[in-house]
């Protein structure tokens, strides 16, 4: 199927695993306590930002003074407190499973390290990735290319031959400006 190419990387939250319902409930909680909402659409083509910048959005879209990494922080927090009992793989890792063992693997996201890591771990999937690359690993995130060249890199596979696995725009525009080919996994 994707025997072409000599490493294989995916994004997590809505690829690997379906966290967004879980991502959009903590948004909810936090955001409740500020008196401000969401735009679910405006969330969506923010899918694969690093949560600070999300909070960003927010933020300026209330025309709140409210410090983004502070709400980021409350978030990631808020979200800790129901993710572990909710998140569950998505269909994708079926090919993760084919593919371990044959083609080293690595995770490429939009949320912060120790928080990928952890989800990983509490699923029991951690080990069929070499390297997880989260969003406190890079200084330019998706829709650059520097977190998906770091995985690369860390899995020791040149980026041309790299395919990404992907359900957000920004992580598309970021594996092809790395020079990777891409699956749109909201096409599958």
């Amino acid at each position: 199927m994707y025997d072409s190419y000599d490493g294989l990387i995916f994004d997590m939250d809505g690829t690997l695993l379906d966290t967004e319902p879980t991502h959009r409930q903590a948004w909810r909680n936090v955001l409740s306590r500020y008196d401000m909402s969401f735009d679910e659409q405006a969330l969506v083509g923010l899918n694969g930002s690093p949560t600070w910048r999300i909070a960003e959005a927010i933020i300026h879209r209330h025309q709140s003074s409210l410090d983004p990494h502070k709400l980021a922080a409350e978030k990631t927090a808020a979200l800790k407190e129901i993710l572990f009992d909710t998140v569950q793989p998505l269909p994708l890792i079926d090919v993760v499973k084919f593919y371990h063992g044959r083609r080293p693997m690595a995770v490429g996201t939009g949320s912060e390290h120790d928080m990928a890591e952890a989800l990983l771990q509490h699923l029991g999937i951690r080990h069929y990735f070499t390297a997880v690359v989260g969003a406190d690993d890079v200084t330019r995130h998706k829709p650059e290319p520097e977190t998906f060249l770091r995985c690369a890199e860390l899995i020791g596979v040149a980026p041309e031959r790299c395919v990404v696995f992907e359900d957000a725009d920004f992580g598309i525009q970021a594996a092809t400006a790395a020079g990777m080919a891409f699956v749109d996994v909201r096409l599958l």
